[in-house]
């Protein structure tokens, strides 16, 4: 079947942006195309360092046609009204039908309109797709007014082979490429895809970015294998290289050895960020090599040797560079680094810096005791964890953030396991990225996260729809994976309420008052809150804000401030745990219980909820339990009260509402011990002990009987079922 080709040629596009713009032009021409009535049977997008190209293949040459039914005037009505819909039709009286409804009989219209041909919707869904194109940037060149990512220079769209006409600003479409800009020919004529890429290639230009990447890759590795070395891999980067060349070429230079007294992770990002160039360490030794491997663009006359020459020289000078910040930032202690940030804002409400660290060292104290981490090592950590951020090194590097603290830290004599806390705390930094080993660094790094989501939620910067310009969603991931992974046990509800009071001192201490006046927690106080009337109270404020991590959360705080942070963390969590098979509703089932926000405790009782909730005495005894909450939800609503009162056993006259009594007494006890020993296993072993009882009820017993004592005490018991399964979880909040 015919094919589209379409190639959008330019002058270099940034290779951020060219996967995104392929799927941009799939997504626009072949979403137009289906729009117009044409089908396809598959489409392919290019993005590369010039060009944009589409191929769309078994394209319809024609759109069906079209018969479009519309409803007329009834037949008696006024020959003015017939007129007029004869008119807007363009049919005459004889080519209308007509049909009967419960009115009467009324004309009925149809219009049919044969396909257009594909040709003609293509030639107008190539200009309009140009001119509306979501470029992140873009430019005008010339006198004209379209604007694209750098100026375009041609188009080729071609159909079925041949050329489909139309202009843009001046461009014609053609079937007229052009190869590499140094070493291909200037004048391709190509028809379809296949030849497209064939004479391309011919032309030194690899059309498909998979492909170029994979070039560069083996060719990386074999070069690299030739010299005893080993390709340090970076996806990004290969990447990113592959959308800056159409012919890779891989080139090997070198640095002096001199460089290597500087750490290697310093060296990698130096080259890579400055020249694109892959780092390589050694196989034998395991260490960093003073080699490099580039991609050139070309393949030079003189085997790359220029290139490489011209290439060390700038690695020489970046290296210098980077050895003179190693250097320097050595000659300051870390405390001294530390001391600055008191004079760099964290944000205009939340303070500076330091006493951001400040709160992070004491909340990393309070942690580290909760999980059984060594408080002093926790606490120097936290205090030094921000310190890199004012160097020399950080400044022109900012990726490496936390990892030269590490280094600067074993520089100047710190415990190792400091050190590596200081690195570890912005982990997890991804989804592939792993959590801190140490229970130093996941105090630290909890820390760090539960500070900046508390920060933030008491001044009201949460996340909203698509925006989040603090990365909130992701402390609360990263929070939630270390909880998880490392199995940390920690009352999230203490400690949000302790960094909040640490949060709300600094205010309090700074001259930033009017700011905590301004804060939607303290509106929402009325004025005689108690906690508003120790915010209205200078120094007497600070004391009584930082009486301890024990102290509980007063209501007000609790009811504005916790449950809403919570339920973010909780959706956070819902997220997580969905990519291992357990669904939301059940989480948010364990968490209407409330408690004092134990995440690990809320996955394991989940775990144990839905393997139990897959069994046939869970399936049925949720049916069952929902049965009785649905009636009672009822029969309260009619009758304005609740039957939580206690049920009279002399008006049990049933044998089946006495067995269900029994079982739910017995029931309830081994369930709160089992819970007690978070067994959560035997807790569910236990409700499933309710299935036949409550089944034998609801089979026997009828709950609105005409005796209203009967009813009474019955509905009594319908609560006592349902009181007995939130003893694990609230199962009206369960799907199914």
């Amino acid at each position: 079947m015919p094919e589209l080709l379409i190639e959008l040629f330019s002058e270099e596009i940034p290779a951020r942006m060219q996967a995104k713009a392929a799927d941009d032009l799939r997504q626009m021409v072949t979403n137009a195309l289906v729009d117009a009535g044409l089908t396809y049977e598959g489409a392919q997008a290019h993005g590369g360092a010039r060009r944009l190209t589409l191929s769309v293949e078994g394209l319809n040459a024609k759109a069906a046609d079209v018969a479009e039914e519309r409803k007329g005037p009834r037949v008696d009505a006024p020959q003015q009204a017939i007129d007029g819909f004869l008119k807007s039709t363009g049919l005459s009286l004889d080519q209308l039908k007509v049909q009967d409804d419960k009115k009467g009989q009324f004309y009925l219209a149809v219009i049919r309109r044969p396909g257009r041909a594909a040709t003609e919707i293509i030639s107008s869904v190539v200009p309009d797709t140009i001119r509306k194109f979501p470029w992140p940037k873009s430019m005008r060149w010339g006198s004209g007014t379209l604007r694209w990512v750098r100026p375009l220079h041609s188009i080729v769209c071609t159909f079925d082979g041949e050329v489909v006409p139309f202009e843009i600003e001046g461009i014609a479409s053609g079937n007229v490429t052009r190869g590499h800009r140094f070493m291909g020919s200037q004048h391709i004529e190509v028809r379809r895809f296949e030849d497209y890429a064939l004479k391309l290639a011919r032309e030194f230009v690899i059309v498909d970015a998979t492909a170029r990447a994979e070039t560069i890759r083996t060719e990386a590795r074999n070069l690299a294998f030739a010299q005893g070395l080993e390709l340090i891999e970076d996806e990004g980067l290969l990447k990113e290289t592959a959308g800056l060349v159409e012919w890779p070429v891989v080139l090997m230079g070198s640095f002096d050895e001199s460089f290597l007294t500087v750490p290697p992770e310093v060296i990698a990002t130096s080259i890579k960020n400055h020249q694109k160039c892959f780092a390589l360490r050694n196989t034998m030794t395991g260490q960093l090599a003073n080699r490099y491997l580039m991609v050139a663009n070309l393949v030079a006359k003189d085997g790359g040797k220029t290139i490489i020459a011209g290439n060390n020289k700038v690695i020489a000078a970046r290296l210098s560079d980077a050895k003179f910040f190693w250097d320097q930032d050595r000659k300051v202690k870390l405390e001294d680094w530390a001391a600055k940030l008191d004079s760099i804002t964290f944000h205009a409400k939340l303070g500076s810096q330091g006493e951001r660290v400040a709160r992070i060292e004491a909340l990393a104290g309070e942690i580290a005791k909760a999980i059984g981490a060594d408080e002093f090592k926790a606490r120097r950590a936290a205090r030094l964890a921000k310190a890199d951020l004012v160097t020399g090194m950080v400044g022109e590097f900012p990726e490496l953030q936390g990892l030269m603290g590490r280094y600067y830290a074993l520089d100047q004599g710190h415990d190792p396991e400091v050190a590596d806390a200081i690195r570890d705390h912005y982990k997890p930094v991804g989804p592939s990225d792993t959590i801190p080993v140490s229970k130093v660094g996941q105090a630290v790094a909890l820390a760090d996260k539960l500070d900046t989501l508390v920060g933030f939620w008491m001044i009201a910067e949460k996340p909203t729809g698509s925006k989040d310009p603090y990365a909130l969603r992701r402390a609360a991931i990263g929070a939630i994976r270390i909880i998880i992974e490392a199995g940390v046990r920690l009352s999230l509800v203490n400690v949000i309420f302790f960094q909040d009071r640490l949060i709300m001192a600094d205010l309090l201490k700074g001259a930033r008052r009017d700011v905590v006046r301004r804060l939607p927690l303290f509106e929402e106080f009325k004025d005689e809150s108690p906690f508003k009337q120790l915010i209205e109270t200078s120094e007497a404020a600070v004391n009584a804000l930082l009486k301890g991590p024990s102290a509980a959360p007063p209501q007000e705080w609790e009811q504005r401030n916790y449950t809403d942070l919570m339920n973010f963390v909780i959706d956070r969590l819902g997220f997580a745990l969905r990519e291992r098979g357990l669904p939301i509703d059940l989480i948010n089932s364990v968490f209407a219980l409330g408690g004092n926000g134990d995440l690990l405790m809320i996955v394991k009782r989940v775990e144990a909820l839905s393997k139990f909730l897959e069994t046939d005495d869970g399936k049925n005894l949720l049916a069952g339990v929902k049965r009785a909450s649905n009636i009672l939800r009822i029969e309260e609503k009619k009758d304005g009260k609740s039957y939580d009162g206690d049920v009279q056993i002399s008006q049990l006259i049933k044998g089946e509402e006495k067995a269900l009594h029994t079982a739910i007494t017995q029931t309830v006890g081994q369930t709160r011990r089992a819970i007690e020993h978070e067994d959560f296993e035997a807790a569910m072993a236990s409700l499933s002990k309710l299935r036949v009882p409550v089944d034998q009820f609801f089979e026997h017993v009828t709950v609105n009987d005409k005796d209203a004592t009967f009813r009474e005490n019955r509905l009594r018991l319908l609560n006592r079922i349902r009181a007995a399964t939130q003893e694990v979880a609230d199962f009206s909040k369960i799907e199914g």
